[in-house]
């Protein structure tokens, strides 16, 4: 099945390197571009994308708010966030409404690729580069809330939450979660095959109303099952 992609940045040259590699790729289709925020969002709605890659920093409308409208608005599509390591308030921002994943606009275009399968999966993805300092300083922040899509996980953080209603097996499964684990690493590490471990993260999107792993992640940190 072919990943209708729509592209979201006000530098032509950006644009220009990820629509080559997209429109190589034979399973990613590029629906769209965009060079502002608002342009993002009336093509969200008009072409209807799976996947929107989005800057943070752009003229008028910027990346946070077109995330918000898109996740909160009749798109389904998720949304990827290009960022530098100067934007830890965009990107702040961007996880309380709704982004899926986190990309260092300096990364390789074939991780960026691979990024676009797996948010588009319904899988989250934090860049490894940007993880560790990320989730650090968003747990370490009072008045943060966990941003989550039409009513997702959000919460304030003036207290630490507590997990409730999930197993021990699945306490196990979002504490590897929270500790940058992949579904074959959580497989390894529990002895159980990798479709187990997916049925893990599935049943515990539900059951704590979390929109995908990014806010598992968060979650883990908000409860205390991982320390930043």
């Amino acid at each position: 099945m072919t990943t209708r992609v729509v592209l979201a940045d006000d530098q032509p040259l950006v644009r220009a390197a990820l629509r080559m590699v997209i429109t190589d790729a034979p399973d990613l289709e590029l629906v769209g571009e965009a060079g502002n925020g608002a342009e993002a969002v009336q093509l969200a709605e008009a072409v209807e994308p799976d996947v929107v890659v989005m800057d943070i920093r752009m003229p008028g409308m910027d990346g946070i708010e077109a995330t918000r409208r898109i996740t909160t608005g009749p798109s389904r599509a998720h949304v990827i966030v290009l960022t530098t390591f100067d934007d830890n308030d965009y990107v702040y921002g961007a996880l309380r409404v709704g982004a899926a994943g986190f990309l260092v606009k300096d990364m390789a275009l074939d991780d960026i690729l691979a990024a676009i399968r797996v948010v588009a999966a319904g899988d989250g993805l934090l860049a490894p580069s940007v993880t560790r300092r990320l989730i650090k300083e968003f747990a370490d922040r009072p008045g943060q809330p966990a941003g989550a899509r039409r009513g997702g996980t959000g919460s304030a953080r003036g207290t630490r939450r507590e997990v409730t209603g999930i197993t021990d097996r699945e306490r196990e499964v979002l504490t590897l979660i929270g500790s940058g684990r992949s579904n074959t690493e959580v497989a390894a590490e529990l002895s159980i095959s990798i479709a187990t471990a997916k049925t893990y993260v599935t049943r515990l999107l539900a059951k704590l109303d979390a929109r995908d792993r990014v806010q598992l992640v968060i979650i883990a940190y908000e409860t205390g099952l991982v320390a930043p």
